[in-house]
């Protein structure tokens, strides 16, 4: 893969996209959702190749989940392209102004960050996403993803490379690094000269790898342990659904509860209804002391499974005396993701708002809902567990950067 020669593309298909208006920004994205559409029965086909390579190679379910396509899910791309085209562009908005004393002019504006880079795995939706997010705030993308889901990528990024050349805009707005060969990976993460902030989306490896290697600035986003703690003061009758829904929903994404924690105080009545209602779902149970003493086939838990994404059907339970004493747990173990608590008690839902240290939190809702789409953002690019620049689902909004514009009327320093 010529690298240099992609980012001097990505460079030239950034100073274009930058002329474009919202209007036609919009009705690219349009065209690329129905390209999308029309193109579903070649994308499935090269998606089945995926899947099976996947299954031949002892791919875990979950991660099979999120790379497997589906008419529905690339109609939900699809929305996504949609949704995106009729948000308000955000590139131009005046976010402050005003007027030294010396009559100086001073505005802040939105700006497009230029070329986005994005490393991500076995998520093929990814690579619509991207584009409409990166496209809609007039940033060029380069995008390289899993080798697991390759051919997936290649089907959905011809789609949309073919709906830009359709309505002449310059192709380069998306460009995907095709090899699979990791040292082209690590010279991607080198490319500062052309890209000019990176993200990753995937695993804890691939975003500890891009962050402690990369020469372009990097907006981390995160794994997901997350967290529900159903206090004292919990309407139990709330507090099973929403459990069930972010555990089992959808096991192999980032906004799964992966770890309960329980008042001692409604243990007794509470842990086996959830213990009957997690085994109808085939979900393994690994608690402390007291879950264990309460669910006969739980298995004890262990350190590292306070602390792990499990993308599986597995969930850890640890009770505690105190809503200070589930907090800390969280702050301790969590990876700045998404928490929440169910309780009726608005006293303490306030604390859990305030002293959780997460991306989002939540009072008496699933977790699931921590997504662009779920958010009114039309698509996300990740979601941000760092506290510099953005935090949380990425949309528009978190792709730009900003400028100062300066008017004078013959002032010297």
């Amino acid at each position: 893969m010529d690298l240099v020669k992609m980012g001097q593309k990505a460079v030239i298909a950034k100073y274009e996209l930058q002329k474009l208006t919202s209007e036609k920004k919009r009705y690219v994205l349009k065209a690329a959702a129905k390209g999308l559409v029309a193109d579903t029965e070649n994308i499935l086909e090269e998606n089945a190749k995926d899947i099976k390579r996947g299954e031949e190679n002892g791919m875990h379910p979950g991660m099979l989940d999120r790379l497997r396509l589906s008419k529905e899910r690339i109609a939900a791309m699809a929305e996504g392209l949609e949704q995106v085209a009729e948000l308000d562009d955000p590139v131009g908005d005046v976010m402050e102004e005003f007027t030294r004393p010396n009559g100086l002019k001073i505005s802040k504006v939105r700006v497009p960050f230029g070329v986005i880079g994005i490393i991500y795995e076995s998520r093929p939706n990814v690579t619509a996403d991207a584009f409409g997010l990166c496209f809609q705030s007039g940033n060029a993308v380069i995008l390289k993803g899993g080798s697991d889901a390759l051919k997936s990528n290649m089907a959905i990024a011809a789609s949309i490379r073919n709906a830009l050349k359709e309505n002449g805009v310059c192709q380069d707005a998306l460009q995907l690094i095709e090899s699979t060969d990791r040292e082209v990976t690590s010279r991607f993460m080198k490319l500062n000269q052309y890209v000019d902030v990176l993200i990753p989306r995937g695993g804890a490896g691939l975003i500890r790898s891009v962050v402690e290697n990369s020469t372009i600035p990097v907006i981390e986003t995160g794994t997901g342990n997350c967290h529900i703690y159903v206090d004292e003061y919990a309407d139990l009758e709330k507090a099973l659904p929403i459990i069930i829904n972010a555990k089992t929903q959808r096991i192999g994404v980032c906004n799964a509860c992966e770890s309960l924690i329980v008042h001692r105080a409604i243990a007794d009545s509470f842990l086996p209804k959830l213990a009957q209602a997690l085994h109808a779902k085939d979900v393994e149970i690994r608690g402390d002391e007291m879950a264990c003493s309460l669910i006969g086939d739980a298995q004890k838990a262990t350190e590292e499974d306070y602390g792990k994404e499990y993308l599986d059907y597995i969930i850890s339970i640890k009770t505690v005396e105190a809503i200070e004493e589930a907090i800390a747990h969280i702050n301790k173990y969590n990876t700045k993701h998404s928490e929440a608590i169910i309780t009726e008690n608005a006293e303490n839902a306030r604390m859990f708002l305030n002293e959780v240290d997460a991306a989002c939190v939540y009072v008496n809702a699933s977790t699931r809902f921590t997504d662009g789409f779920e958010f009114g953002f039309g698509a996300e690019i990740g979601i941000s567990t760092q506290k510099m620049h953005a935090r949380g689902p990425m949309g528009l909004r978190e792709l730009t950067s900003y400028k100062y514009l300066i008017e004078g009327e013959g002032q010297i320093r």
